[in-house]
């Protein structure tokens, strides 16, 4: 067809590839990123443009209608951060396309609009008759006090709710052109209205000083940098995070800033509140669609210099980007795992502050071994914080041998005495207990003393746990439910069923039946199900409502209780024997970030440490907070058995209803792959997952394993996806440098 512009656009919904439109002549500045409104069958559907194009394969091309200003378009450096993901994550466009441009913007949400009831006639006017329709018109004249009271008008849900009544006299005094009826958009950001208490920069420690200096020195030439802080638990890295966006801020500059857990989020924004006069915006999946429409909204049209989130805010459409943080950078919650791309945001946060020249810090008292190598190597700049600020002293750490304590007890104690007196120490003198047990529920299974077998789920394969205060037992997979307990095991029929291992209900009950006078918190996944239980919880517990908080790993990340003197961490070695290459690494992490969470203020802090296996090394260095021979250690083994850093991996995870169609499919995709990759890259046989079976479905997998040469892994990845074409209801999930290999 003739030279003109035409639109290849990805639909948002309809038809996964992408069509060519025209654009209209009056159309100027096109470019890729841009949102636009077409035909699709007859109804009108959005879209994002790809590529614009002087030529069609079609003669024929539907006109594109509308370009959406307010749509979420993508400036270039995003469209080209969207490309970036796509290639290296071995996805099609269309699906990376969904983390720029969330459902709320795609359609599903838009502003929300209330009326609002405003005076249209002088105050004295309307004085002298309100007390005329006092005796008349009682309820007209409700609503005339109401708005004399309000120069500035109230809104029609407020109006009535103050009259206490209908609306039948506010349209009559509309009519009468006494009042005026309008519509304004409602602002659904959901930080403004938390409390907050001014606080002041603190005086920094040599060390924060020196590690700020390096920051800003870069942030004021707007050139592309990554830093790594390496400090201790409690040292002050957050400081150093307000002081550094201060300086970004007066540069007339963005901040994005990062955490793992949508439970910091809200504290975390709470710190930048008292800090900050600027309109701060949170994101994480919890908001609601119109509460992030409002948002993202309010963020692409630069009236907010700040936004806080969980990884999905990294997407968000921050103009003249120049400081990202991303806080506990070793958290594996940054990976996406369950959809693709599956990117982790830590290293998709670097890309974006590479696109726009703006310097990327990443924070953790125990970086991960690629991070911690990448900053010995030079390739980031590390700065080192070693001492905690102020003159607070690390805590005093103690070791139990829970299997010397089972020799008195009979049995293998759930709590030690140690710790149980410990726990009774603090609540007597006004001070806080944290304690950490990453298993949820009561008991972790259900066993058959006859036959050994323990009652699963059909679905999943996995044992239920138990759960005592609604007298279930449940898969934490799928919520497959058994409601009441089964009495005879379903395999033999013995009435010999045992409950075994222990969850955090089971520590609440045990604290609240030794200490009945001890207030306790619980926080897991079974107590946060609701939108802003996590909030609730920590409000309650940072107010002295709670001498205790139990819970899972939820709580071992970044918090901060100046109250909590003892941290008891009930069980750790339970992660140590995962058949992971990142096992050693995770437990190392979790038992040292737990044990920051003591002693952060002027009170000395205790850290008790449960085990079976105390004299392990592992369990000897994170009690310690000894990263470094923990990394000497480590690094070893990864460089002996070749694996990251000194190696790339990818997954690729099969899953269908029939288990050996699933298995059949993965070896040829195999098989695929042992063709298009050089012979220096392993591919290792397929195997069924850590979790084999999950929701009816069979999973299997192989990794691929090799050095990592540009988009070596990925290209040979998106080639494959052209020559694959899975079974009926099978699906494949690619995972580059995965977090997890097992399950």
């Amino acid at each position: 067809m003739q030279d003109t512009n035409v639109l290849n656009v990805q639909l948002d919904e309809g038809i996964d590839r992408p069509l060519d439109y025209l654009a209209p002549s009056e159309w100027k500045n096109l470019r890729p990123g841009i949102r636009v409104l077409v035909t699709l069958r007859g109804r009108k559907v959005k879209g994002t443009v790809l590529e614009i194009k002087n030529k069609s394969a079609f003669a024929k091309l539907q006109p594109a209608l509308e370009i959406l200003t307010e749509e979420g378009n993508l400036t270039d450096e995003l469209f080209q951060l969207a490309e970036w993901i796509s290639h290296y994550y071995a996805t099609p466009l269309r699906r990376v396309l969904r983390l720029f441009i969330p459902s709320a913007m795609r359609g599903k949400a838009s502003p929300k609009k209330q009326k609002r009831i405003r005076r249209n006639k002088p105050l004295n006017e309307l004085t002298a008759l309100c007390k005329e329709l006092q005796q008349k018109k009682p309820a007209q004249a409700k609503v005339l006090e109401v708005l004399l009271k309000r120069p500035k008008g109230i809104l029609l849900t407020e109006l009535l709710e103050e009259t206490q009544g209908s609306i039948s006299p506010v349209t009559t005094l509309a009519k009468q052109e006494l009042i005026t009826i309008d519509e304004m958009e409602i602002d659904r950001t959901p930080f403004d209205a938390f409390p907050y208490f001014p606080t002041q920069p603190k005086t920094l420690s040599e060390e924060q000083q020196t590690a700020l200096s390096a920051l800003l020195s870069d942030i004021k030439e707007n050139q592309f940098a990554t830093h790594l802080l390496h400090g201790i638990t409690g040292s002050g890295k957050t400081e150093v995070y307000l002081q550094a966006m201060t300086e970004t801020m007066a540069l007339n500059r963005s901040v994005l800033m990062l955490v793992p857990e949508i439970a910091l989020t809200t504290q975390t924004a709470e710190r930048l509140k008292s800090r900050f006069q600027e309109k701060i915006a949170i994101l994480h999946h919890r908001l609601s669609f119109g509460e992030r429409y409002d948002t993202w909204t309010a963020i692409s049209r630069g009236e907010i210099p700040i936004v806080v989130g969980a990884r999905s805010a990294l997407f968000c459409p921050l103009p003249n980007l120049g400081l990202i943080i991303v806080d506990e950078e070793h958290d594996n919650s940054y990976k996406q795992t369950d959809e693709m791309p599956c990117y982790n945001g830590r290293d998709v946060a670097i890309m974006r502050a590479k696109m726009a020249n703006a310097v990327c810090l990443l924070g953790s008292a125990t970086p991960s071994l690629e991070t911690y190598t990448n900053a010995k190597n030079g390739k980031y700049k590390l700065s080192t914080l070693k001492q905690r600020p102020q003159n607070t002293k690390r805590p005093k750490i103690t070791l139990i041998d829970l299997m010397r304590e089972a020799e008195k007890e009979k049995r293998i104690p759930l709590l030690s005495a140690p710790l149980l007196s410990a726990i009774e120490k603090r609540a007597a003198i006004g001070e806080q207990s944290l304690l950490f047990l990453n298993r949820r529920g009561y008991n972790s299974l259900l066993l058959c003393s006859a036959c050994n077998e323990s009652i699963k789920c059909p679905h999943c394969e996995l044992s239920l746990t138990f759960h005592k205060q609604k007298n279930l037992l449940t898969c934490h997979l799928c919520d497959f439910t058994i409601n009441p307990p089964p009495r005879k095991c379903p395999k033999c029929s013995a009435e010999t069923l045992n409950y075994r291992g222990a969850g955090t209900e089971q520590v609440e009950r045990t604290i609240k039946a030794i200490f009945p006078e001890i207030r306790t918190l619980r926080m897991d996944a079974d107590t946060t199900r609701h939108k802003g239980s996590h909030d609730e919880l920590f409000k309650q517990f940072r107010s002295g409502k709670a001498d205790v908080l139990i819970g899972t790993q939820m709580i071992a990340k970044g918090l901060h209780f100046p109250a909590v003197t003892l941290v008891g961490v009930l069980n750790s070695d339970g992660a140590m024997n995962i058949p992971d290459f990142r096992a050693s690494e995770n437990l190392f992490q979790l038992v040292t970030q737990v044990a920051g969470r003591s002693g952060r203020s002027l009170l000395e802090g205790e850290v008790i440490i449960q085990s079976r296996q105390p004299s392990h090394p592992l369990i000897q260095l994170a009690a310690k907070d000894d990263y470094e021979n923990f990394y000497k250690r480590e690094i070893k083994e990864r460089e002996m058995f070749k694996y990251p850093p000194f190696t790339q991996i990818a997954r690729l995870i099969f899953s269908g209803p029939k288990d050996g169609v699933t298995m059949s499919f993965a070896k040829d995709a195999r098989d695929i792959l042992i063709k298009l990759l050089p012979s220096a890259y392993e591919i290792l046989p397929v195997v069924p997952c850590g979790y084999a079976k999950i929701r009816d479905r069979f999973r299997f997998q192989f990794l691929i394993k090799g050095p990592k040469q540009g988009f070596t892994i990925s290209n040979a990845l998106i080639s494959l996806q052209t020559k694959l074409k899975p079974p009926k209801e099978t699906k494949y999930t690619i995972d580059i440098d995965p977090q997890s290999t097992h399950f």
